[in-house]
């Protein structure tokens, strides 16, 4: 036996009291006429008056004309909080299959359709069902994502293959005012290049953005404390934004660039679909183009566009932009090798010595290579290379004799006699005798090292004087000069004398070797 509505109970009885007849009361609360009849019977049995009846709720009218509905057994519910849990958690679960479970265990229990109703009854009770109003304070939250459709319509002329748009959507939250850019992959750069172009675009800065937890945004998503990506972190501090990661698998968190991604892929990506584009720039210009008549239509459920409310609201509210624009930078971790050169893109840069065998993070731009210790301190910087020598040392990173190793061989000729004419002009006459005496100068730079170099242990006026000495023995050599310094001879004055050498029968003259 079918029950009828209690509102259309207390209609009836209110009709009837008023003296209607049947055929009027059926035709106002739309039933038939045999429907009112049997009401009134029921009534009139009952004898329930509509004073009393609208002084009782719909389960007692119910229980009271319908007294057979109310005697059957009630089937026990099944454990639905644990059977929503089980559906949150694992994907992969249906209440199809969570129904034959429930029924192999209980032979006489729920139907399959009536499980299914009293599931949906107890997340309408619970509140499972019920969505959060959303009110969006303007200009506080932007919400950014990558759009689920991808279209294969950039030519790459070099390789004469079609390349894949990504597309990435950034909405504000009160307007759901759209930016939209392609790129050809979803990596960490894009990512950022995204959100640096879509912030220049609005003209200001919001207060919070609100990712995805795709891994360009969080290392490790978490709702309590997600860790944020290094170069996401720099780019927040840059522009002073708070990075707040939606809930996983909660898109009700960014619910505002999820409808606008949906009205996107109908909009743009469906109007762009087919054609072709010579690079990703065209492309973008196109997308620009498009998105400036999109933003122009009203609003279904609301007055305005979506130009018109972010230039009302939106706009005003958001922070001016910094004076320097956020410069993409990617962190890689190393250990310092033995050689002190940390390799970066198939190049090497030097560190301190002193950081052998310790881990240094490498942050690198498009111009820079900045190197931190593990306290996060830079310990040096170096101008990023591309071509050319693939190591880059800075010399005071060098132990000693690293370093004197390095200069001596990075000496030449002219190094060598300005060093020299610094000294005196006999050490210089020393130093570019031995240059010129050589076939090819760069075998006397060992011995003019060796020369200057004692410089540094005698002083220059004693290496001048060994220089005097030792040219006028007519032997500017480099052991002479260091056998005069040792043995102190610079420092004995020059002794001449006038006196000819004495004639001797093993004296051969000048005749002996004509």
């Amino acid at each position: 036996m079918r029950c009828e509505e209690p509102v259309k109970i207390l209609e009836i009885l209110r009709l009837t009291e008023q003296g209607y007849s049947q055929r009027e009361i059926a035709k106002s609360v739309k039933c038939g006429k045999s429907t009112v009849g049997g009401i009134q019977r029921r009534c009139r049995n009952c004898k329930l008056q509509y004073d009393a009846a609208a002084m009782m709720t719909n389960d007692e009218i119910k229980r009271l004309l319908y007294p057979d509905s109310f005697g059957q057994p009630i089937k026990v519910n099944p454990d639905w909080p644990s059977i929503h849990e089980r559906l949150q958690k694992n994907k992969r679960l249906n209440l199809q299959y969570l129904w034959e479970e429930y029924k192999a265990e209980n032979t006489d229990g729920l139907s399959y359709s009536r499980f299914c109703q009293r599931y949906l009854d107890w997340k309408n009770e619970s509140g499972k069902n019920v969505i959060m109003v959303q009110n969006r304070e303007p200009g506080k939250e932007l919400f950014v994502d990558w759009m689920g459709d991808k279209l294969d319509c950039v030519f790459d002329s070099s390789t004469g293959q079609n390349l894949t748009a990504h597309f990435f959507v950034a909405t504000l939250g009160d307007s759901s005012y759209p930016y939209v850019e392609a790129f050809p992959d979803e990596k960490l750069d894009k990512w950022l290049i995204a959100h640096v172009n879509a912030l220049r675009y609005l003209g200001g800065v919001p207060q919070v953005i609100v990712p995805d937890n795709c891994k360009t945004a969080t290392t490790k998503p978490n709702y309590y404390d997600p860790v944020i990506n290094k170069s996401y972190w720099e780019f927040a501090k840059n522009y002073k934004v708070a990075i707040l990661p939606a809930r996983v698998r909660e898109p009700q968190d960014k619910a505002s660039v999820e409808s606008s991604i949906g009205w996107l892929e109908t909009w743009l990506l469906e109007w762009l679909r087919g054609k072709r584009y010579f690079g990703f720039e065209a492309l973008n210009t196109e997308i620009q183009c498009r998105m400036k008549e999109l933003v122009k239509r009203p609003f279904q459920k609301r007055k305005g566009n979506r130009q018109s409310v972010f230039e009302t609201l939106d706009k005003p509210a958001l922070r001016p932009l910094p004076y320097t624009q956020f410069e993409y930078a990617d962190y890689i971790v190393r250990r310092t090798p033995a050689n002190y050169h940390v390799e970066y893109d198939c190049f090497y840069y030097s560190v301190p010595h002193g950081l052998h065998k310790q881990l240094v993070t490498i942050r690198a731009t498009v111009t820079t290579i900045e190197i931190l210790n593990d306290n996060r301190e830079r310990v040096t910087l170096h101008q990023r290379r591309y071509t050319g020598s693939r190591y880059i040392t800075n010399l005071s990173h060098m132990p000693p004799n690293h370093r004197h190793q390095h200069d001596a061989k990075n000496f030449d000729g002219a190094k060598y006699r300005m060093w020299a004419k610094n000294i005196g002009v006999q050490t210089y006459a020393v130093i570019d005798n031995l240059l010129s005496s050589q076939i090819t100068e760069e075998q006397a730079y060992r011995s003019c090292m060796g020369v200057l170099q004692c410089s540094k242990k005698y002083g220059n006026a004693r290496l001048e004087a060994a220089c005097i000495k030792a040219i006028a023995m007519n032997s500017g050599t480099y052991s002479t000069i260091t056998t005069i310094l040792k043995n102190g001879q610079d420092k004995v004055p020059a002794t001449v004398t006038s006196k000819p050498t004495p004639k001797h029968t093993n004296l051969r003259g000048s005749e002996a070797y004509v």
